[in-house]
């Protein structure tokens, strides 16, 4: 199976930055996307910014030119470069990664979940 685990998040005020890292282990033949999501107190989960494996990304409206997703492919790690923050980016970010296991079975898998709080 995939692990992800999620790194950086914390309180931050407005205007700041923070980078989140979430760093994928187990039996991974190969990582296709890779993805943040987050999730605020009373909303659904929704994307924030998508790493697809030809190298094209994709973010949210609510984030672009603020946010920056990244990837090393050699220790399938991903990173998202958040600046800028406004209260409204609150939430929990959670990790997803989807690709094959060295079984040759798809994986789906998520971490779980780090805080970023933007406060004065």
């Amino acid at each position: 199976q995939v692990q992800l685990v999620e790194s950086g998040g914390g309180l931050v005020q407005p205007g700041g930055s923070l980078t989140l890292s979430c760093a994928a282990s187990g039996s991974i033949f190969s990582v296709n996307d890779m993805g943040w999501y987050r999730q605020a107190p009373g909303k659904e989960r929704e994307l924030v910014a998508l790493s697809r494996s030809g190298d094209s990304t994709r973010y949210a409206d609510s984030v672009k030119g603020r946010f920056t997703i990244s990837r090393d492919n050699a220790m399938n790690t991903l990173y998202l470069q958040m600046n800028s923050l406004k209260f409204e980016d609150t939430a929990a970010y959670y990790c997803n990664a989807v690709g094959y296991l060295t079984n040759s079975e798809v994986f789906d898998s998520w971490g779980q979940g780090t805080q970023v709080t933007v406060s004065s």
